[in-house]
């Protein structure tokens, strides 16, 4: 095996080809750990790419952008990178979803980071224990200058999964939400394929 993809969620892998080695971890620092560990006792991948959605952090980057950060020096992998429209930042590996602006500039001016996602942090350092090459490559599913329809922190379960019954409930409550998180279930199939489109190019 030369690629491992590793993905939060089923939909953020929607747009890519099958015949990839796709790893499905589930959300958040704990599921990608214990998925990723699991995998690497039975294969060797030669690199890993931590993929899927991220919120920006950054207001420059617009719905659809491909960002990528890399564990250490990779020019050909770097360089790959940036011929299939990808753009260099920096992410930060966040214990929640940012739901608001206001919470995403906060986090802008803490950390400084371009973007951010729930996984990517964990997976390169069980890579570098194991030195395997990681990178990640993320592609911008809400922007630094929109807030989300629903705080889908308080619909998660224990295991960070979605609560498909306290969605359900949510939305009883808020029938108005309902156009918004059709936009926005438009907006991650898109940038699903976004991302798809770099990866193929790439793996």
């Amino acid at each position: 095996m030369s690629t491992l993809v590793c993905f939060a969620l089923k939909e953020e892998s929607s747009g890519l080809r099958r015949g990839h080695h796709v790893l499905i971890t589930g959300i958040g620092r704990a599921n990608a750990e214990k998925s990723l560990l699991k995998f690497l006792a039975n294969h060797s991948p030669e690199l890993v790419l931590t993929c899927g959605f991220a919120g920006g952090l950054n207001a420059d980057l617009k719905l659809g952008d491909v960002v990528f950060e890399l564990s250490a020096s990779n020019p050909q992998l770097s360089t790959n990178l940036l011929a299939a429209g990808a753009k260099p930042a920096t992410f930060f590996c966040a214990d929640r979803v940012a739901t608001t602006v206001t919470e995403k500039k906060q986090l802008r001016e803490q950390t400084g980071a371009d973007a951010v996602e729930m996984e990517s942090a964990t997976i390169h350092t069980i890579c570098a224990e194991k030195k395997i090459p990681c990178a990640t490559v993320r592609v911008i599913s809400d922007t630094a200058n929109e807030d989300l329809p629903l705080d889908f922190n308080k619909l998660a379960k224990p295991d960070m999964n979605l609560d498909f019954g306290k969605l359900f409930l949510a939305i009883t409550k808020s029938p108005k939400k309902i156009p918004a998180l059709m936009e926005l279930q438009k907006k991650t199939k898109f940038a699903a394929q976004q991302l798809a489109s770099v990866l193929e190019k790439i793996i």
